[in-house]
């Protein structure tokens, strides 16, 4: 029998939820906020005030540890938000506008030789139906 606490649902959730329904999303830290965390973190002596500031946080001391970890191999300036992404350079914005071009020029090849073909078998057709046509008469 399960138990009606304040925490489960009185009655169960309508439809069939996911294995991670209830889960909650896994959290982020903007680096200002690591440094600030980290800084005071090594300021404090005690281990209980240390305790005391990731119990105020929310944080396990396996945060401190990875954060530290992560800044001691100098990766504290990749934490930081990207400033997006990279921008084209001239050649490869040339290069894009001549792939375009020449996909275009494709293209008009193919239906250029694709009517000269048939321009010439419509030609070959009334040369036969011309020479028929004069066979006939005689």
């Amino acid at each position: 029998m399960t138990s009606q606490g304040p925490d489960r649902p009185q009655e169960p959730p309508k439809g069939r939820p996911g294995p991670r329904a209830g889960q909650r999303k896994r959290r982020t830290f903007p680096a200002a906020y690591k440094a600030r965390i980290l800084a005071e973190y090594d300021q404090l002596e005690a281990a209980g005030d240390r305790g005391a500031l990731l119990r105020r946080e929310g944080l396990y001391h396996s945060h401190i540890q990875n954060w530290r970890k992560a800044a001691a191999e100098g990766a504290h300036a990749a934490l930081a938000p990207s400033a997006g992404p990279a921008k084209t350079s001239t050649e490869s914005a040339e290069n894009r506008k001549l792939r375009k071009e020449n996909a275009r020029l494709q293209a008009e090849l193919a239906r250029s030789k694709a009517v000269t073909e048939a321009m010439g078998k419509m030609v070959a057709l009334l040369e036969t139906l011309s020479e028929s046509a004069d066979t006939q008469q005689k």
